[in-house]
């Protein structure tokens, strides 16, 4: 059986696309698939990616299929893997040489969820920041869960793990399509779903930063979707805590942790969109979720009760 698929989605990558492949290519783990899927590319990606395909025939599988986002494409590259674990890899970004080699050891150790840390860098490979996050040894899921929410900044990002696929497959778990973070709304649920999971200190990643990147503005109507949508996410990980043996600490810290999410997503809201907003998160009760471990989180869910235009004002 093959050991690991690396699920390259990609759509019109082509300023990036060579490194991240050249990337997954280099690493020396025996038995490893790339999926390369061309998610309706229209610049240079197809024929990037077919050239590679033609000079790694063993190494290289390559999709093409219609535009329908990151998160279908993901969907699509977990049901065509062969391996027995999956890697994200997103076609702007790429992986470090002997990252594979260095995760080898706790495959053959049979864990579930192998997470490992990420660099930013620019487009001349330079560390822009190294994100920090928790480190801890061989646990279940919830528990692992419960170290990560409030100590991981990159927690639901899909492309720090790797993941056996049966813990997509046995508990029929899909990126949600057709919505804005798809990661935010399923990786917290799949590493519930783990047996055993891992953090160790190793910065495998590179999240390419690029001058588009970071001042990019983005038109409203998808800030107002990527706003709504968080509450499609937070309403599904209701309906998997009523299906799921959680303990009560667990669930307690999901819930906190999808809020927390939401209510910084707030500040994103023009005033007549604010308001509705505010609306919805009141209807599911969401405010009850806030925790309260010290005199300044009361005062804000005191405040957030009373009017959460003047809890905004506090952040």
């Amino acid at each position: 059986m093959c050991k690991l698929s690396i699920i390259v989605p990609i759509y019109n990558a082509g300023d990036n696309l060579k490194r991240c492949i050249e990337s997954t290519i280099s690493q020396d783990l025996e038995d490893t698939e790339i999926l390369a899927i061309n998610d309706g590319s229209t610049d240079n990606s197809r024929e990037i990616i077919k050239k590679y395909e033609k000079e790694n025939p063993q190494k290289i599988t390559y999709y093409e299929k219609e535009n329908t986002g990151v998160a279908d494409t993901r969907n699509f590259g977990i049901s065509k893997a062969k391996g027995k674990y999956i890697l994200f890899v997103d076609s702007d970004d790429y992986i470090k040489q002997g990252l594979l080699e260095e995760l080898k050891k706790y495959i053959e150790q049979d864990i579930d969820i192998i997470k490992f840390k990420l660099e930013r860098v620019n487009e001349n490979g330079d560390i822009l920041e190294k994100v920090d996050g928790a480190v801890f040894d061989k646990c279940d899921g919830q528990t692992a869960f419960n170290r990560l929410c409030f100590n991981d900044v990159l927690l639901d990002s899909p492309c720090v793990y790797m993941f056996k696929k049966q813990l997509f497959e046995e508990n029929n778990l899909q990126f949600k399509v057709n919505t804005e973070h798809e990661d935010f709304g399923l990786i917290p649920l799949v590493i519930l779903k783990a047996k055993s999971i891992i953090s160790i200190n190793t910065y495998g990643y590179c999240y390419l930063q690029t001058k588009g990147s970071i001042t990019r503005n983005e038109d409203y109507s998808k800030t107002l979707k990527k706003v709504n949508d968080t509450l499609i996410h937070y309403d599904n990980m209701l309906e998997f805590i009523s299906k799921d043996n959680l303990t009560e600490t667990t669930t307690k810290n999901l819930k906190t942790y999808y809020t927390n999410a939401i209510i910084l997503k707030l500040k994103e809201l023009k005033k007549e969109d604010l308001d509705i907003y505010i609306q919805k998160i009141r209807k599911r009760n969401m405010i009850a979720n806030i925790q309260v471990n010290n005199v300044k989180q009361f005062v804000k869910k005191l405040i957030l009760k009373i009017n959460v235009k003047l809890y905004l004002k506090l952040k």
